[in-house]
């Protein structure tokens, strides 16, 4: 086990010196003219400052709750909750530095061709996809190495990701659609003037929240998803495999992974081409094969068959067609989006309709892969004659679908970087040539964060019930009885958490883009010459607002997710927590997959649009799609991508308090007896 754990470490180090190569590779490279380092400037001490801040917060939280965990359950399990939050802040803090500065130099690479704007833009997301994989297996593996292989002491961790990537999640979506609603609204709709346009006083605060919502959220939402299905995996291998071969598959794997996705994002960041998604696909599709190889190979070397390896297979494949679906309802080179532009043409009202229609169609076939998924892998592993086996084959699954992350990621935080890149192009009044590239890859950004949120709501439907698996085991629930009346109730408070926790959210938008609205029209109003360009914005004033308003409402949510199953469980007992987390986990997810695919393909109808498609840019079809790209927004950057992590945190505190809850949990049920 010793030499397995030291491979493991070794593997997180490598990642994380690769990710250290390509900082360096792209802080050589040019970062263009003054005026551009000067909005660059803008962006980078937006996006740390709101980061700092929001730690500062999150450190009185981390410290609050670490107490509670020592005093409740021990010493050790605080100590893995604060090192699981630390990693994770590193992870967000590092992969958000570094796009940072690559956004610019993007931009500048951009007057130099495709290629080297890809690569660039590529190697920045990379940066954050390596470090995701590399701090988390570092991290799980010697937490595994320091408690002896104890899980019910590494839960610890993976609470400490889950409550960092909540906020994380929450707060950097509060603030980027809060600055987007108010760039597009009063910008683009009421005072005409184009997108990024550097007379708008919210354009800063919106290439902000593109760092601080799609890359230092995402990546603490994937980091969660990632540590949550190891230990899953960890946990109930502990449990079929006394000897440890469990253990030692799930850490093998994950390191196969992170070896895989470094050569993916080798062969993705040197191939030369004018079509990015070219690169990007082939970079997914290698990095794929190498999982597969790999855990054909360790399937039958560690368990002597393959039955680890279908269930791992079944894990990937269903990621790779979630993707694809989401891709079939949200890009514009299909049915549904373009139905949606059509529809655009009789006004806002018809664009909401049709695209809640998209949304809510799109939860059919993802559920139907999860469940799947769920099926193969728990009978591939021999679920039928032993169910501790088949959940294990389960978590198998989440794991194998994960255990590309560091490519995954690289992928999806690609996008905000050449999002980035064309702003500052349009701020800097660079040629239209450098613009066309940029666009380009933000389309192609587009897909694959749309992508990517498919895939982090299916990772997060496996892991949570991998994880509640766990749960089970631990407080001995073999079964749950939903014609008890207690377990009843919770799986319907379970079913209700989601649309409370969502509605929190987008009020929450609604209140920061309100003030963020009569920010930019008092200054439109006030400020001599703006709209001709010949006065200054305050984009200062415009980040303090979302960065406020962001922390500020990000609290409330978090709280609800940490509070409902501890307060659940030690009213009503395990059982009733049981149902509670079957109600949050089939919700959520069915919620998340339709805000997400809904939202993006009112995002992609309003640049199908723009296109020229349906008099483009200025008709009343277009103005019509704004709207709805509006609503969109907070269902796809902020509501959407929580639900993954809301499901995932309860089923983790669920894991953690599993031993108190247990011992002491139901105080009320003598009254139902």
């Amino acid at each position: 086990m010793g030499n397995f754990l030291f491979l493991a470490m070794a593997i997180g180090l490598v990642a994380l010196i690769v990710a250290y190569l390509l900082d360096l590779a792209i802080s050589r490279a040019s970062a263009g003219n003054a005026r551009m380092q000067e909005i660059a400037g803008y962006i980078s001490e937006g996006s740390m400052a709101f980061l700092n801040r929001e730690y500062k917060y999150l450190f009185v939280f981390v410290a609050v709750v670490a107490a509670i965990i020592a005093g409740f359950i021990g010493f050790e399990t605080a100590v893995c909750f604060v090192a699981g939050a630390i990693f994770s802040i590193l992870a967000g803090y590092f992969g958000m530095r570094v796009a940072t500065i690559a956004n610019v130099r993007t931009a500048e690479a951009a007057r130099h061709g495709m290629s080297e704007a890809l690569k660039i833009a590529f190697s920045g997301g990379a940066v954050m996809g390596l470090a995701v994989v590399g701090l988390g297996i570092l991290g799980l593996a010697i937490a595994f190495m320091v408690f002896k292989g104890d899980t019910n002491i590494i839960t610890g961790f993976g609470l400490g990701a889950s409550s960092i990537a909540l906020f994380a999640r929450v707060g950097g979506g509060i603030y980027t659609k809060a600055a987007d609603v108010g760039a597009d609204l009063v910008g683009k709709v009421e005072a005409g003037i184009p997108e990024d346009d550097p007379r708008n006083p919210a354009v800063i605060a919106d290439n902000v929240g593109d760092n601080v919502g799609d890359v230092a959220g995402m990546g603490a939402d994937l980091f969660e998803s990632y540590v949550g299905a190891i230990i899953s995996a960890l946990t109930l291998g502990a449990i079929v495999y006394k000897g440890g071969e469990g253990a030692i598959f799930t850490f093998a794997l994950v390191a196969a992974g992170i070896v895989a996705s470094v050569i993916g994002i080798v062969f993705a960041r040197n191939m030369k081409t004018s079509n990015p998604q070219q690169a990007l696909n082939m970079g997914t599709y290698i990095g794929g094969t190498l999982v597969i190889a790999a855990a054909a190979y360790l399937s039958t070397t560690i368990f002597g068959d393959f039955k680890a390896f279908y269930a791992i297979a079944a894990g990937l494949v269903v990621g790779m067609m979630i993707g694809k679906i989401t891709e079939i309802y949200t890009s514009g080179d299909y049915g549904y989006v373009k139905k949606i532009a059509q529809q655009s043409e009789t006004g806002p009202a018809t664009t909401i309709i049709s695209g809640l229609a998209v949304g809510m169609y799109s939860t059919l076939w993802p559920m139907v892969c999860i469940c799947a998924g769920v099926l193969i892998s728990f009978f591939a592993m021999g679920g039928a004659q032993d169910v501790g086996m088949g959940l294990f084959g389960i978590a198998l699954a989440a794991v194998g679908m994960l255990s590309t992350t560091g490519l995954t990621v690289a992928v999806d935080a690609y996008g905000p970087i050449a999002d980035n890149a064309g702003g500052i192009a349009e701020m800097s009044e660079l040629p239209p040539s450098v613009r066309e590239i940029t666009d380009k890859l933000d389309s192609v950004g587009n897909t694959t964060a749309a992508i990517g949120k498919g895939f982090a709501i299916g990772s997060a439907a496996l892991t949570a019930l991998a994880l509640f698996a766990s749960y089970a085991q631990i407080v001995g629930l073999n079964t749950i009885d939903l014609l008890n009346p207690l377990t009843l109730v919770g799986l319907f408070i379970g079913a209700t958490l989601p649309f409370v926790f969502g509605a929190m959210t987008m009020e929450s938008v609604g209140k920061a883009a309100f003030e963020m609205i009569e920010e930019v029209r008092r200054q439109f109003r006030e400020i001599p010459g703006l709209l001709e360009g010949k006065g200054t914005p305050d984009y200062r004033k415009c980040v303090d607002i979302s960065t406020a308003a962001a922390l500020h409402e990000m609290m409330l949510p978090g709280i609800l997710a940490i509070a409902a199953p501890l307060v659940m469980g030690m009213l009503f007992g395990a059982e009733a927590l049981g149902g509670m987390l079957g109600g949050a986990l089939a919700a959520g997810v069915l919620v998340a997959i339709l805000m997400a695919n809904a939202g993006g393909a009112w995002d992609n109808a309003k640049k199908y649009i723009e296109s020229g498609a349906h008099g483009g840019k200025g008709s009343n079809a277009h103005k019509a799609a704004v709207v709805g790209d509006t609503v969109g927004d907070p269902f796809k950057d902020t509501s959407g991508p929580a639900m993954n992590i809301l499901v995932k945190l309860m089923t983790i505190v669920s894991l953690v308090f599993a031993p108190v809850i247990a011992q002491y949990g139901g105080v009320l049920t003598h009254l139902f007896k």
